[in-house]
């Protein structure tokens, strides 16, 4: 158990292990933009398939992210207005 004395103390309340930081590290690239081929490479992953077990976390993020055309002003031009 002493791994995970700096989780501990980090406020962490499950195990960490080496593969959880990998994965975290992964996860964080492509929210940040990297593509799948870069992940692969870094990770060292022979197949793109085993990195694409990351895509389903990039789902909330895509979901979360605002369109550029919400932020248009367009004018009113409504039969109303004429």
């Amino acid at each position: 158990m002493r791994a995970n004395v700096p989780a501990q103390q980090a406020g962490l309340q499950s195990r960490v292990h080496p593969h959880t930081l990998r994965h975290c590290f992964a996860t964080h690239l492509l929210e940040n933009g990297a593509d799948l081929r870069t992940i692969q490479l870094l990770l060292g992953h022979h197949d793109l398939k085993e990195t694409t077990i990351y895509l389903p976390s990039l789902t909330t993020h895509l979901n979360a992210t605002a369109s550029p055309l919400d932020s248009l002003q367009l004018k009113d031009k409504s039969p109303q207005s004429e």
